[in-house]
């Protein structure tokens, strides 16, 4: 027995070196990716899980505390609570919203001229890469009568008064959905034209052939079961942009909002590590939202019935 499982580990190293060597040239190329991809990511998000177990404050050694962070997060710390509640009425509303919203402009968008089809790929896509897209919100939603919104309702009658709306409790979450929701169709959008692009067109032949008589019915039957990988790309990217909102929130909403009122996990961590240099207790708020995302990932991933 003891010598079938040393054969069977020795045939196994013998088969990776004959792979290694094999397919030696892709490695070579793959190996600047993977070096940084394990510095960047897998080092870090390792350190962090290790981190979220101590007492660090960047200047004393890390001191183990257990689940202390985690204990103090739930029980003690209302701000993050408020940060929780805050993060998934984002996710909740931004991320079906606009995974639906985006999967519906690609397929009305695939159905134009490659011309047309280019150009507003174009237009729906800048918002996301713009980097300091939010003064044209931040003009919109002025506090003066000069902003377009209040100059608008003022104008009409509608209010007497300028509204703060970016530093009210009551207006800013529901403003910085309406612009998150217009920055994030993003990657995802992209992921479902080029989806729709790479359907077989002789699927939509044959399923005339099977009684498929509506464009919706190609749409439920042969587009999206055609294009799964594209729609768990989409599904991933919306996720991790619901969940890690936070530069949004702080440009518009200041940092920190009024009565965090559109304080989120992401500016939580931000807040102690960077401020209070608490990296220990920042590292466990980094890991809760890590297992948010893993599980929200999970279950879309059932759903979607990822092979």
């Amino acid at each position: 027995m003891m010598e079938n499982k040393v054969g069977k580990k020795t045939g196994y190293f013998r088969n990776l070196r004959h792979r290694l060597y094999v397919y030696r040239e892709s490695y070579i190329l793959i190996a600047p990716y993977t070096i940084l991809f394990a510095m960047f990511v897998i080092v870090p998000v390792v350190a962090s899980i290790a981190l979220s177990f101590t007492d660090f404050n960047m200047v004393n050694t890390p001191k183990f505390v257990g689940l202390e962070n985690f204990s103090r997060l739930f029980l003690d710390d209302d701000v993050f609570l408020i940060a929780v509640k805050n993060t998934m009425i984002f996710s909740f509303v931004t991320g079906p919203v606009c995974y639906f919203a985006a999967l519906m402009l690609a397929w009305f968008i695939n159905e134009l001229s490659p011309v047309f089809r280019s150009f507003l790929t174009f237009i729906f896509y800048v918002p996301s890469i713009v980097g300091n897209a939010f003064f044209i919100w931040t003009y919109m939603f002025s506090a003066d009568r000069y902003g377009l919104v209040n100059g608008l309702l003022l104008k009409l009658g509608i209010i007497r008064e300028p509204i703060h709306w970016l530093t009210d409790s009551t207006y800013m979450l529901s403003i910085i959905i309406i612009v998150q929701m217009w920055m994030s169709l993003g990657a995802g959008f992209l992921s479902f034209i080029a989806g729709l692009q790479s359907v077989d067109k002789s699927l939509y032949e044959a399923g005339a052939l099977d009684g498929i008589k509506s464009r919706w019915q190609e749409l439920w039957h042969i587009t999206l079961p055609s294009m799964k990988p594209q729609l768990m790309f989409g599904a991933v990217m919306q996720i991790a942009t619901s969940f890690g909102v936070g530069s949004v929130c702080s440009a518009l909403a200041g940092f920190p909002s009024t009565n965090y009122a559109a304080h989120t996990i992401v500016l939580h961590a931000e807040d102690v590590g960077t401020l209070r240099y608490e990296m220990g207790y920042a590292s466990a708020v980094s890991v809760v939202l890590f297992i948010i995302m893993i599980i929200s990932k999970t279950v879309i991933g059932a759903v979607l019935k990822e092979d």
